[in-house]
């Protein structure tokens, strides 16, 4: 059964690299800004599962992985940026203290969908000023949920994380992998 992931992100494609190289990349069409959730990890967990399910109705005879993140401080979701000034608050805001990652995959062959959400406890140190708008002006805090990505320019902020470091990149590799395998064994 051909894999595929159902999103464009280039973080999520390198991770998957890391189970199998044995995929497709289809970004899945589907529209995001309708989906509610009772929590921040229920949204991330309900986004992956209209990724996937999305690709899967356009892929029939594959197995779909669809997965979204979203980073959580006390209670408010941080999407993606959407501008300069929604990054510096969000930088802003998540300088000097702790806030939460959450990350929804699901995989589905067509007959059945199986999902799950990790979530990472994540501390940063304070932000210097000169930092966030260095960050702002490359460019990095557009496409990433809570203006930031781990494995860029907040390796330089990052005090402590208690959790899987994938989940913060996008895609915790150990329990895909072992969701995707649970597929396989059903075929059997």
């Amino acid at each position: 059964m051909k894999l595929i992931l159902a999103s464009g992100s280039p973080r999520r494609r390198e991770l998957l690299g890391m189970v199998t190289a044995d995929f497709e990349v289809c970004a899945s069409s589907f529209d995001e800004r309708a989906v509610r959730a009772d929590s921040p990890a229920a949204l991330a967990g309900a986004l992956a599962r209209g990724k996937c399910l999305a690709v899967a109705a356009e892929r029939p005879g594959c197995l779909v992985v669809g997965s979204d993140t979203v980073v959580e401080l006390e209670g408010e979701v941080f999407g993606k940026p959407a501008d300069a000034a929604d990054a510096r608050r969000m930088l802003r805001a998540l300088s000097g203290r702790s806030h939460w990652v959450h990350t929804g995959v699901c995989a589905s062959d067509g007959a059945r969908a199986e999902s799950f959400v990790d979530s990472c406890r994540v501390t940063f140190f304070p932000i210097p000023d000169g930092e966030i708008e260095r960050c702002i002006q490359s460019g990095e805090p557009f496409d990433k949920a809570g203006a930031y990505a781990i494995q860029g320019r907040a390796a330089l902020w990052l005090d402590r994380l208690e959790g899987d470091y994938y989940t913060i990149m996008g895609l915790p590799v150990s329990r895909t992998a072992r969701l995707l395998r649970s597929f396989e064994l059903e075929e059997r």
